[in-house]
């Protein structure tokens, strides 16, 4: 039996009757969708051993997935390290007290976050070809990474922005009143608390850096599904070889998901664990000697 909660209210005898006819008749619809797109398939012969066979074979994986996967891995580690701190940066500066600093960085912010992602990538890697910027052999890697930066960058801006600003004013009013400066309050006081309530939204934004770095194939950039896509021109075998990258992607996304949570759920614990004494302690011992603690 459903119970209420304060966003939800407990359905009557006839509510949870119609809550089990629509049920069933969204399985029914999925199992019916499911059936027909395995009949398609499997009418052009895309299951049979023959199709699925390569991946059986190591040198497959040497040859085209391997190396895919490793393009992925490194332009998706690099663009969200790059894109953290970018984020950081230009999340802090939007709450600067100076109109001019929040005005060019709020500026910035929003340009970056009205280019498509994949324009940019053109148009970097045409910038860097022309110019010769970088070596030949990184052009695609260089452009994939600056374009994910940017635009995860100033995504992660407008969450750190959020977050601090969710946090309540009277803990920043209260360090003030100890004489804390502007950067020891944002070091010691917001951003931890604001780290912590805003993992969910950056984990989000990290899986989409993840999962954008297979733009990279309009630029001739070596990642997963263009090492896919090669490997079924060569194999004959496109879908199946598709289905495998699909899963390496739900792999990889699981995995970004699930080390985040944990350190998420860590995190949540320490700060659990510390009492008010403690942390009461670490803002004094870190205040500067001789500082005159009752200031405004």
């Amino acid at each position: 039996m459903s119970s209420a909660s304060v966003l939800f209210d407990a359905p009557g005898p006839r509510g949870r009757i119609r809550h089990h006819i629509y049920t069933v008749v969204v399985v029914v619809a999925v199992a019916a969708f499911l059936w027909v797109l395995y009949r398609g398939f499997d009418s052009t012969g895309q299951f049979t051993a023959a199709k699925w066979k390569p991946f059986l074979d190591a040198e497959v994986w040497q040859t085209y997935l391997l190396p895919g996967l490793k393009g992925t891995v490194v332009a998706a580690l690099m663009s969200i390290v790059f894109a953290l701190v970018l984020g950081m940066v230009f999340g802090i500066l939007r709450l600067s007290d100076h109109r001019v600093v929040r005005w060019v960085a709020g500026t910035i912010v929003e340009v970056s976050r009205a280019i498509p992602v994949l324009i940019l990538m053109i148009f970097l890697f045409a910038l860097f070809s022309k110019n010769q910027i970088f070596p030949s052999d990184d052009l695609a890697l260089a452009a994939v990474v600056i374009a994910l930066t940017v635009y995860n960058g100033s995504v992660i801006a407008e969450i750190v922005r959020a977050g601090i600003r969710s946090l309540p004013k009277g803990q920043s009013e209260a360090a003030v009143a100890l004489g804390m400066r502007k950067n020891q309050l944002m070091r010691l006081i917001l951003l931890p608390q604001a780290i912590t309530a805003m993992l969910p939204a950056l984990v989000s934004q990290m899986v989409v850096a993840l999962k954008d770095s297979a733009l990279g194939y309009q630029i001739t950039y070596t990642e997963i599904v263009r090492s896919g896509q090669q490997l079924g021109a060569a194999e004959q075998n496109t879908i199946p070889a598709l289905f495998v990258i699909a899963l390496v992607m739900i792999t990889l996304n699981s995995a970004l998901t699930f080390v985040a949570t944990k350190l998420e759920a860590r995190l949540r614990a320490r700060k659990k664990g510390r009492g008010a004494v403690v942390a009461a302690d670490s803002i004094l011992t870190d205040a500067a000697p001789g500082m005159d603690l009752t200031k405004k």
